[in-house]
């Protein structure tokens, strides 16, 4: 097992209207700054991208009526090898409005001096995202709801 944290982010909008913006492939660049400065590509049932070390492919999850918006993000380590990062992401109710929530896994790849502060890194890059959606939802959400 894995350690892990779930950020979590409250959002003044209803969970569906949040969950149907954002669950679309191509909806993800307009928060998640990782894919925010390249095209999102489909290749069959995963979407291309270029990352700093190279390509990444990102398969998610279908349209469903959960809320869930989990992904797989395949990195290229430099030498072709590939491996497959799972990210939890859900859209909750939360009363009239909705929770935001990422799992954050620690990756085993890491060695153990800089593993926590990667991590900590990775949490807060994950917090400046989430704050993103929740600005951006907020603003259309209403704005169309108006």
């Amino acid at each position: 097992m894995h350690d892990a944290i779930t950020i979590s982010l409250t959002v003044d909008c209803p969970w569906q209207s949040v969950y149907e913006v954002f669950w679309r492939p191509e909806a993800f660049p307009l928060w998640a700054s990782g894919l925010s400065q390249s095209q999102l590509s489909r290749q069959g049932e995963r979407w291309l991208t270029q990352g700093p070390e190279g390509s990444v492919f990102i398969r998610f999850t279908p349209h469903n009526p959960y809320g869930v918006m989990d992904h797989w993000v395949e990195l290229e380590d430099g030498q072709e090898v590939r491996q497959e990062i799972y990210v939890p992401l859900r859209i909750i109710a939360n009363g009239d409005g909705a929770e935001v929530q990422l799992t954050l896994f620690r990756l085993p790849l890491m060695d153990e001096a800089a593993d926590e502060a990667t991590f900590q890194r990775d949490a807060d890059w994950v917090r400046r995202d989430l704050a993103a959606l929740k600005a951006l939802a907020e603003t259309t959400i209403s704005i169309s709801a108006g």
